[in-house]
């Protein structure tokens, strides 16, 4: 069994043991830990140069199409933006989502045919943490960082430890970030409550996460020189 198969293995049994609305809009801690993110999202793309209706983006594991919708909102042009899934069934829900200008790609997003230094931004979100084998993690970060222009960025959302009650997921720190995209310009911001605390005290959301070491994700710009 290749690796590839393994996280879809590996995400089929998730599905098995999660309630249907973990991660749904609806739920408090979810459109907390949401605003956050794009809070500091949107800071860190405000210093970009050009107009957002002239960047280009593609999404490594774009799941149902939540964040090119959120590129679409922020004045991205459908037909400037591409989304890569590995899940059929996550394909196919971005595609019932998205506008059809998107392109969608199934499959590794380390062959995806995506042009070389074609693009503006490469975004990943929570994917590299279920990446468990170093060499593939190493091959998409290759095929993320070739895709780039000069001066284009990697936008980068992931935790950073490892969660004992899921073997099916790793975290990964700065360090092997740093190593992933060696010639990259970094700006880092540790984000999002840790979230079995969230769902625990949602209201205590925002008291709870003016605690740095509560926060178990960053949020990293890196750029291409």
């Amino acid at each position: 069994m290749t690796e590839l198969q393994r996280i879809a293995e590996r995400y089929a049994r998730r599905a098995g043991r999660v309630e249907p609305d973990r991660y749904s809009l609806l739920r408090p801690e979810v459109w907390q830990m949401w605003q956050e993110r794009q809070r500091a999202l949107l800071r860190l793309l405000a210093l970009r140069p050009g107009l957002p209706a002239d960047w280009r983006a593609t999404e490594v594991g774009c799941g149902a199409g939540g964040n090119l919708l959120d590129l679409l909102r922020l004045g991205l042009l459908p037909a400037h933006l591409t989304g890569v899934e590995l899940l059929p069934e996550r394909l196919a829900a971005a595609r019932a989502a998205l506008p059809e200008g998107v392109a969608l790609m199934a499959g590794d997003a380390s062959a995806a045919p995506v042009e070389p230094g074609s693009q503006d931004l490469v975004l990943q979100s929570t994917v590299f943490s279920s990446i468990l084998d170093d060499a593939l993690q190493q091959r998409v970060a290759e095929a993320m960082w070739r895709w780039l222009k000069p001066g284009g960025a990697v936008v980068w959302y992931d935790f950073t430890f490892n969660n004992p009650r899921n073997p099916d997921v790793r975290g990964v720190p700065l360090r092997r970030v740093r190593e992933l995209f060696p010639e990259g310009r970094f700006t880092a911001r540790r984000v999002t409550l840790a979230p079995p605390l969230a769902r625990a005290w949602p209201a205590g959301y925002g008291l709870l996460n003016a605690v740095p070491w509560l926060r178990t994700h960053r949020l990293v710009l890196i750029e291409k020189p």
